[in-house]
């Protein structure tokens, strides 16, 4: 099945840059280490888990903070909201695999490839953590890539899936940070 967008990314260069990246990724995936980064990393992608883990951590260290982490995990369920149950069904893009890549155990997500809500909550959750604290943004945008990156690596997206959550996640925040009521 397909949503009405899903013409969009059959274009042959797209078909082409997934493949390429897929192969670019395959050396990696042969590394021991890698294999243990990337998967944990998309375990902790799952339902934005990480950056709820990130919030409870700046709690404990400066619990006056507490409101805005409460109003940044509010602000991830939205997003995957918008994500999940919004623009992944305009394009209803099939998985590059069924189940993922055997050789990494992961959760087989039930919605659609395009885009990434991995890299969507991921990027979404490093903007408006730079915006808080700009000094942890080499922090917060390497966890985002790492979170992305590790989706192609274990077969769950292609590479312009990561790429559609990361735009959209930024541009996503970029609109919870002019919101009314957004702590700064």
């Amino acid at each position: 099945m397909t949503g009405p967008l899903a013409g969009l990314l059959d274009h042959p260069a797209v078909t082409r840059f997934d493949e390429w990246a897929d192969a670019q990724l395959e050396p990696l995936r042969r590394l021991p280490w890698a294999g243990r980064v990337f998967r944990t990393a998309t375990v902790l992608g799952d339902w934005a888990l990480l950056w709820h883990l990130v919030n409870l951590l700046r709690v404990a260290a400066a619990p006056r903070h507490a409101a805005r982490s409460l109003h940044l995990s509010l602000l991830l369920g939205a997003e995957s909201l918008v994500v999940n149950q919004g623009i992944k069904r305009l394009f209803r893009r099939e998985r590059p695999t069924v189940t993922g890549d055997e050789r990494f155990q992961v959760r087989r997500p039930l919605t659609s490839s395009f885009p990434s809500g991995h890299a969507s909550s991921a990027f979404f959750a490093a903007r408006l953590l730079t915006a808080r604290s700009p000094r942890g943004a080499l922090l917060w945008y390497g966890l985002a890539v790492i979170v992305a990156l590790s989706r192609p690596f274990v077969r769950i997206h292609h590479a312009s899936d990561i790429i559609g959550g990361a735009l959209v996640g930024t541009a996503l925040a970029g609109l919870a940070a002019r919101a009314p009521g957004t702590p700064h």
